[in-house]
């Protein structure tokens, strides 16, 4: 369907182009156009055989962020503070959390049995594994130093919806089946 309807918008907008173009440009020009030859229909035509070779537009979807360079290209790239929840500790950490959701996952399916406690530690660790993950895509796609106001309106967005997402498990834990108990009903179903 799509690449019906790009060609057609192509050939739409190239049309639309050579319309303007031709209303601006007066028609004594010398050598310009012959009068057999319509303007419209020559451009329409090669609209129509690029239009097959483009696959996207030469705009870009977001703006470039802001180009500052700080110092001079000799100064020495800041060291930044050890902390005990960034790098390796932080790494090992959610590595630790998605090894302990596979046995996590598995057991209550594979046992037999719907003990709450194991279902609340499965929520929990759900819960921190999907905040670690959408941590680390905001660090990676949303940089502090280029986007500050960003970064944190993003931070605090995650944070919320964290926050919802563990009242809502609480809420569906103990006013209702719970996650194992609902997975089993739907893989039934």
């Amino acid at each position: 369907m799509a690449s019906t309807i790009r060609p057609l918008l192509l050939r739409q907008t190239a049309l639309s182009a050579s319309i303007r173009r031709s209303a601006t440009i007066p028609a004594s020009t010398p050598g310009f156009l012959s009068k057999t030859t319509s303007p419209s229909s020559s451009i329409a035509a090669n609209a129509a055989r690029a239009a097959a070779f483009h696959a996207s537009s030469r705009r870009s979807l977001l703006p470039a962020g802001p180009q500052v360079i700080k110092g001079t290209v000799n100064d020495a790239v800041p060291v930044p503070d050890p902390h005990p929840t960034h790098g390796s500790y932080h790494w090992t950490f959610e590595r630790v959390v998605a090894a302990g959701l596979v046995p996590l996952t598995v057991a209550p399916f594979a046992a037999g049995s719907l003990n709450p406690a194991m279902d609340a530690v499965l929520c929990a660790l759900l819960l921190v594994h999907s905040h670690a993950g959408f941590q680390s895509i905001i660090i990676d796609y949303v940089p502090n130093r280029r986007y500050p106001g960003a970064y944190k309106a993003c931070l605090w967005l995650l944070n919320i919806a964290t926050v919802l997402v563990g009242v809502g498990l609480y809420e569906f834990e103990t006013n209702d089946v719970g996650v194992t108990e609902a997975v089993k009903r739907v893989w039934k179903a």
